[in-house]
Order: structure tokens, then C-alpha cells, then sequence
């Protein structure tokens, strides 16, 4: 797969045995690479209808954050969905989602960022209207993975520089009462523009994201997946090179896995933010070709299968860590 554009190599920090929420967690513009398969001229379904593009948010982040994409959509005369995304529990979310998908009516692409990915797998499955999966540095577990799972595959985190610490120093957990994983996490404000946005943006707007940003629970990040969309419907993904909050080499290996046509472009993990013409281009591709057989991502050499330690948390360690510290 040739790079046009890389970005800058970085020491990568390893995680250990953290709080689980820790891993929260195709042609496009002369700032990406991609692989895959092809696509058909953009601009509708096999059959001329223009899709419905619904995009989920995940951590951290709200339905505004899709609102550069939303607006371009909309002037090419594609209907839209930014959903909001209760970021409670992996189960709930899909059937959230799923019912919401129900009330629209044709063809739908349905669009996922982060733990978004996750929610989309699950709530697609089953749905026939859903002819596309878009993943914008989002997660695709198969049956019975979880998010926090996954991210222990490669590192490229950089939720946390104490691998020791109870909670990842990036943090900051809220109890929400009961069980003592019974939390909701916070980016801190101090660590926000460093591992979502990559340093891409300036002070001031990172500091109004951060501001902004909604809590996500433990649970979210530790429902196993249950119905596994990709397998069925053919998936796009975009792999930002400087993703700091999965990681990268996570999102090369799940796109691989969902046999997703891949774009890699120089962005963090908000790369809506960031990048939004590289977003609404891939999901353009989708949307204009519902129907392809499903396309490989990558080559045979080293960038495109990439093997490496846990990044990320180990969801029984943190329940060990949380409750012993509450005792």
C-alpha cells in the first residue's frame, strides 16, 4: 500500500493492566492512501436513490462533532442522521440505534466513529436497508470482543504514561454509585488536545472540545458484541496515522479483518475534526457503491498485517485495581 503522506514517527508509550476503559475506545484527497476494492461513481445506490447517512459519535465527543460532514452531505442532496449516542452500554446503544434505524425508510449507510464502530456493528446486523459500514477510526469487533479487548492487540495509545497508575493518568473517573467500576470517563482537559486531536488544532478549540466532551461508562467498553454487521455488509474504513486514543495499528488490523476498503490519512483520532473533507469523501464512496463485493484491505507486506503488545486496558485488572482501592 503506498503512503503519500505519513506521519511522524513517535515513541509509543505501552500500557499494562489498566482501568478498562482505557481502550476506548475508499479513495480520497492527496492526504490519504488507500486500499481495497473500487467503487462506482459516487452520488447514489445501485439503483440511483441517494442513501440516508447516519453518523454515530463515540467517546467523548457528541453529534456536533459531525457537523462539518453533515453540511457537506446535505449540499450534495444526501439525507442525514446524527444520532446521538447514550454512551451506557454497548447493548443498549445498538438497540438504541437499531430502533432508530427502523423509522427511516430505503437504503442507509451508517457511519461510526470509535467506540461509534462498535455500536454500528452491532446495530446493523440483521437490518437490510443497511447497504454500507463506514468506519472513521472506529472500532469493528467480531461476536463476543468487546472494545477494551481489542485495543490490547497493538500499542500506539497514549491514554496513560503510568502503566502502574489505577485509573490512566489521562483520565478522570466519576462514580456514578454502586459497583465500584460503576463509572463514567472523562478525557482531562490538560490531556484532550494531545491524545484525541494529536495537537492538530490550536488551544482554544481544543479547549472548547474538551469542555464540551460527554462521559462514557465502564459498561460501554465491556459489552461483548453480539451481531457482527461486517460480516455481511461491505465496510469502508479511514485509519488516521496519528491516532493517539485507539491507536493505529489497531484500526490497520480491524479494517484488514473486516476486509474494509481503506483509507489511511495524516490525522488523530478526531479526524472529523481535523479532516473532514477525507471523511465525507470515503463516506461518498460508500454511498456510491451500496453493493460491491467485499474488498481486501492492504498488501501482503509489513504495513499491512502489523503485530505488537497490549496497548491498552484489561478489563478484569481494572476491576481489581478500582476495588481495591475504594477498600
Amino acid at each position: 500500500m503506498e503512503h503519500i503522506r505519513r506521519a511522524a514517527s513517535r515513541r509509543v508509550l505501552p500500557l499494562a493492566v489498566l482501568l478498562p476503559a482505557a481502550a476506548l475506545m475508499a479513495a480520497a484527497p492527496s492526504s490519504a492512501s488507500v486500499s481495497g476494492g473500487s467503487a462506482t461513481p459516487l452520488g447514489g445506490t445501485s439503483e440511483g436513490a441517494k442513501p440516508t447517512v447516519v453518523l454515530v459519535h463515540g467517546y467523548w465527543a457528541d453529534a456536533s462533532g459531525w457537523d462539518r460532514t453533515v453540511e457537506s452531505l446535505q449540499k450534495r442532496g444526501y439525507p442525514v442522521v446524527a444520532t446521538a449516542n447514550p454512551l451506557r452500554s454497548l447493548s443498549g446503544d445498538a438497540d438504541y440505534l437499531a430502533a432508530r434505524l427502523k423509522t427511516i425508510e430505503g437504503p442507509i449507510v451508517l457511519v461510526g466513529h470509535s467506540y461509534g464502530g462498535a455500536v454500528i456493528t452491532n446495530a446493523a446486523a440483521g437490518n437490510p436497508n443497511v447497504e454500507s459500514l463506514v468506519y472513521i477510526a472506529g472500532f469493528a469487533p467480531d461476536k463476543g470482543e468487546t472494545a477494551f479487548q481489542l485495543a490490547t492487540k497493538f500499542p500506539g495509545s497514549q491514554l496513560s504514561d503510568d502503566p502502574a497508575a489505577p485509573v490512566p493518568t489521562a483520565l478522570n473517573a466519576v462514580p456514578l454509585g454502586g459497583a465500584a467500576t460503576n463509572v463514567d470517563l472523562y478525557l482531562k482537559p490538560e490531556k484532550f488536545r494531545s491524545v484525541f486531536l494529536s495537537d492538530r488544532v490550536d488551544a482554544s478549540r481544543a479547549g472548547v472540545l474538551a469542555a464540551t466532551q460527554r462521559g462514557a461508562t465502564v459498561a460501554s467498553g465491556n459489552g461483548p458484541t453480539k451481531g457482527v454487521a461486517w460480516k455481511d455488509i461491505p465496510s469502508w474504513a479511514l485509519v488516521p496515522t496519528d491516532d493517539r486514543t485507539i491507536g493505529t495499528d489497531n484500526l490497520r488490523f480491524m479494517a484488514q479483518r473486516a476486509r474494509a476498503m481503506t483509507v489511511e490519512v495524516d490525522a488523530p483520532h478526531a479526524v472529523m475534526e481535523t479532516n473532514p473533507d477525507d471523511v465525507t469523501d470515503l463516506i461518498l464512496r460508500a454511498a456510491g457503491d451500496a453493493r460491491p463485493s467485499l474488498a481486501k484491505t492492504g498488501s501482503s507486506g509489513p504495513n499491512a498485517i502489523l503485530g505488537g503488545a497490549a496497548a491498552l486496558a484489561v478489563a478484569a485488572g481494572a476491576t481489581i485495581v478500582i476495588r481495591a482501592r475504594r477498600t
